[in-house]
């Protein structure tokens, strides 16, 4: 008999693109049967829990396909303030305010400033900083956590002088009399935060990730990837000691994927103790990630053609490390069986990614767990849309980033370019897998605007009226399964994860509205009522 029946007049299974009445039938961690409410007794006995969640939504658990998990816990958590602000002197200010009770010699921490849409929309230095923290240290990473910026005394603590060298794949601001400014770009600063960041006590981090866990299951995450942020092997914040304690202990609540860095000199014993170690249901580490550049708001994109708004003659961007020097770390692991998952945003880190891909396929297969991603692709060329879908890759994107700023891309790009980005229905007509996800904590970890943002592309305001390049929405279903079945398929557990079906893995959500049917807009005032992993409620908000 079942250990619990979960029944809902609104069960999305995920197979099709309407929602039924249905009974989930729980044994255990797993589903035995999804049928008709009128046959659930067939199933129950007098231990049976039997739950009637009436015309509430309910779908299986939310796979955030690529989230920075530890960053994305410390900067909502008491340690660390997260704040854009309106410009450099309303960041310092506020930062002052958050950090100058702490105790003597301890960092202060922030995350989310982002200088493209300050006014003026100018880079900071570290004078106001200095400002204001003096003898204090302070870490203020950016929104899209590619540059780090740093006081005097930050600086000094990290053994930072006008002589040092930038770690590779980053770089160091100057300013007109070429003295440093403390603002540390790409690798740089993913390195260096990395160093900020490493002195937190142990179980002061265990906590910051239960507290952070338990949020993820209040929005309806059952799943997670957490993507190495560092270019840099040992300073990607994936903390898999971390989740491994957890994991012993009982104590974690959502699924974990870990993809810390692929070295720049193709070093698996990382990867490979991981996958060895790591083989249960709530942990595994399916891969690896690497940078092939940057942003394009920071004009580190890596493009085929110069921005449209050039900084230099023939400013095209830069990979962040050779393009033979990726095809071989690469090939490598493919030879291995290691699926890697490569940020690729700029149209040229996009088609040289497709073309190592599909030579890693050609020569070696596919990956023995999990699937080659591409990450985020914001634009593209038509024609590698196809090439992706040939090579098998998955597309890893994220539909909140589309609206961060939707005059961004005319604007570094020009129009033609801008005209096919985030081609969410392309991918989906031509075959290719698409796995939705936050990239949080450079978006807020909101799986209804992630719905929301791919079905109307419009910010929660309403702009821009239309949606933005609108020949590119999918349906509410559509983007439902790309929230739930395409992380399970971009980590090869689509046997086990993300839809409801006999035997796979009992992971739920019930959502107050169904974004089948209802105002997408409605969205954003969706509340989950329920979370459950392996048949157990993790989450009850009722």
């Amino acid at each position: 008999m079942a250990t619990r029946i979960i029944t809902s007049r609104h069960v999305f299974d995920g197979l099709g693109d309407r929602t039924r009445p249905a009974a989930v039938v729980v044994d255990g961690d797993r589903i035995v049967a999804v049928v008709d409410p009128g046959h659930a007794h067939l199933y129950r006995d007098a231990s049976t829990e039997v739950e009637d969640w009436g015309d509430a939504f309910v779908c299986a658990g939310l796979h955030d396909a690529h989230q920075h998990v530890f960053h994305s816990a410390l900067y909502p958590s008491a340690l660390a303030m997260e704040y854009c602000g309106t410009s450099e002197a309303d960041c310092a200010a506020r930062m002052y305010e958050f950090a100058k009770d702490r105790p003597w010699g301890m960092w202060a921490l922030s995350h989310g400033w982002r200088d493209m849409l300050w006014d003026p929309p100018i880079a900071p230095t570290r004078l106001s900083l200095d400002a204001y923290f003096p003898t204090t240290p302070a870490a203020m990473y950016s929104g899209d956590s590619h540059t780090l910026w740093l006081n005097t005394c930050a600086m000094r603590e990290l053994g930072i002088t006008e002589e040092t060298e930038p770690p590779a794949g980053g770089s160091f601001d100057r300013d007109e009399n070429g003295r440093l400014t403390g603002v540390l770009r790409e690798g740089a600063g993913m390195y260096y935060v990395a160093r900020v960041l490493e002195s937190l006590p142990k179980e002061q981090l265990r906590q910051v990730f239960r507290d952070w866990l338990a949020e993820l299951n209040r929005r309806g995450v059952t799943s997670v990837c957490d993507m190495g942020l560092s270019a840099i092997p040992g300073c990607d914040a994936v903390l898999d000691d971390v989740w491994s304690d957890l994991d012993a202990a009982g104590e974690l609540t959502v699924r974990g994927h870990l993809f810390p860095t692929l070295p720049l000199d193709g070093d698996l014993s990382r990867i490979e103790r991981l996958q060895s170690e790591l083989t249960g249901p709530m942990l595994r580490a399916p891969g690896v990630k690497q940078f092939f550049d940057g942003v394009s708001s920071a004009h580190t994109a890596w493009l085929l053609e110069p921005y449209a708004n050039p900084r230099f003659p023939g400013d095209c961007g830069h990979p962040a490390i050779p393009a033979e020097q990726m095809r071989s770390i690469v090939l490598k692991a493919a030879e291995a069986g290691i699926a890697v998952r490569i940020h690729t945003i700029g149209d040229a880190a996009v088609h040289e990614g497709i073309s190592i891909f599909e030579e890693a396929k050609e020569r070696f297969g596919a990956p023995a767990q999990g699937r080659n991603c591409l990450e985020h692709i914001e634009n593209l060329e038509r024609g590698d849309v196809a090439r992706m879908r040939d090579a098998g890759i998955v597309a890893s994107v994220q539909p909140q980033h589309i609206v961060i700023d939707v005059t961004q891309p005319v604007r570094d790009l020009g129009e033609e370019r801008a005209s096919f980005m985030w081609p969410f229905r392309t991918y989906l007509d031509d075959g290719v897998p698409m796995a939705f996800g936050t990239d949080a904590p450079c978006v807020p970890c909101d799986p209804a605007a992630i719905v929301h943002d791919a079905v109307t592309r419009r910010d929660a305001s309403g702009e821009p009226a239309g949606g933005w390049l609108p020949e590119q929405r999918v349906s509410a279903a559509e983007a439902v399964r790309a929230l739930t079945l395409g992380g399970a398929v971009a980590v090869g557990r689509e046997h086990e994860l993300g839809t409801l079906e006999r035997g796979r893995l009992a992971d739920l959500v019930v959502i107050d509205r169904n974004p089948l049917s209802d105002n997408p807009d409605a969205l954003h005032d969706a509340r989950v009522l329920a979370t459950y992993v392996g048949g157990r409620k993790v989450f009850d908000g009722v």
